[in-house]
């Protein structure tokens, strides 16, 4: 019978050298001071646990944490009503931990210019108190390497902070969020933890990177959107784009305006749960289209998932059975309330509370 090895005590907690609160006036400056100390910090845990599959010292523990934005206001300041971002609601110190800033470059650059300017207050860039978990840390496309893991001789939550779930919820975003006394009031509806999470997710459950998401979203549960789509998509990058730069497929096969073949990335063997297609623009200008599947169910979980990416917007491309005598076969028609009895949000939102379309929505179309 094979002895049993039972690891020695950890001695200690290995982290980077302090990162020192710094004042910012600027908000790309501060975006630049958030990604420098996002890859700094990613990059020990990567080469922490390098060193220990090469046979490093497993009696230490090893952490690094997320970095941190914050602002602090002390007046009521009066916004513009039409304004439905880049606001304090209250005077207060607001903060939120940060993920992956260069993906979100642009968001935060335009969140942190408007609540300058609106409050006429510097942000406020330092590390937080919530470990990024080992998982998260890796580049994405590369992963914890079971193979380099076995060779660590004791369990890998000894060593360093792994994905904790129990703390990665959607409270500030369903509004059920209680500060508690001398904390800090959340600055974003989703903490860095339940973003890495959902950017995990999505390259699973669609097999495309985050990066290629747009900002206009079409939801569907029928293959034959989905089919017209793509050959749309290929036509437009066939003839130059008509202001599309690229096509992105499962897999990450990526078709550029102007060619006919697809290019770059290979197809996965089969399609995941829930493929998406990617028509590029600038700035993530262009539209995403995702097969969700049949169930309600799908379509929470996915949502729940691009919902951390910001988008502009997005509607459900359904398929309706029944017409109307004003109606002729092919034309769109607006949902205006969503039925409950699915029980899908009941744990998020009581069973009272309406569910309306966005007005901003309907009316566009």
């Amino acid at each position: 019978m094979e002895k049993r090895i039972y690891p020695q005590a950890i001695d200690s907690v290995v982290m980077p050298e302090p990162f020192g609160r710094q004042i910012f006036n600027d908000a790309g400056k501060a975006v630049a001071a958030l990604q420098a100390l996002y890859d700094r910090n990613t990059k020990f845990l990567r080469d922490s646990f390098t060193a220990l599959a090469a046979g490093g010292d497993n009696n230490k523990r090893y952490r690094a944490f997320y970095p941190e934005v914050g602002v602090t206001t002390t007046s009521f300041t009066q916004i513009d009503s039409r304004q439905a971002y880049g606001h304090m609601p209250t005077p207060g110190h607001f903060s939120t931990t940060i993920t992956q800033p260069a993906l979100f470059e642009r968001y935060l650059i335009e969140q942190l210019r408007l609540i300058m300017r609106n409050h006429g207050v510097p942000v406020t860039v330092s590390e937080s108190t919530t470990p990024i978990p080992l998982h998260f840390a890796f580049l994405e496309g590369s992963h914890v390497d079971g193979a380099a893991a076995e060779r660590i001789r004791r369990p890998i939550r000894d060593l360093f902070d792994v994905p904790d779930l129990d703390g990665t919820d959607d409270q500030i975003a369903n509004g059920t969020f209680e500060v508690a006394l001398g904390e800090a009031r959340p600055l974003a509806a989703f903490t860095a933890q339940r973003i890495d999470y959902s950017l995990h997710r999505m390259s699973h459950y669609t097999a495309t990177s985050p990066q290629h998401f747009q900002n206009f979203v079409l939801f569907t549960n029928y293959q034959f959107y989905i089919d017209e789509f793509v050959a749309r998509a290929h036509k437009l990058m066939a003839n130059g784009g008509g202001g599309y730069v690229e096509f992105v497929e499962p897999g990450n096969v990526v078709t550029k305006a102007g060619q006919s073949a697809l290019g770059n990335g290979a197809a996965p063997p089969r399609l995941p749960q829930m493929p998406a297609y990617h028509l590029k623009k600038p700035n993530h200008g262009g539209i995403t289209m995702v097969n969700i599947g049949v169930g309600p169910s799908n379509a929470k979980t996915i949502t729940d998932h691009i919902a951390v990416l910001r988008p502009h917007a997005w509607v459900m491309l359904g398929h309706c059975a029944g017409l109307r005598n004003t109606q002729a076969l092919g034309d769109y028609v607006l949902a205006h309330a969503y039925v409950r009895e699915d029980h899908v949000l009941d744990d998020d939102l009581p069973v009272w509370v309406p569910i309306p379309p966005l007005a901003e929505i309907q009316v566009a179309l």
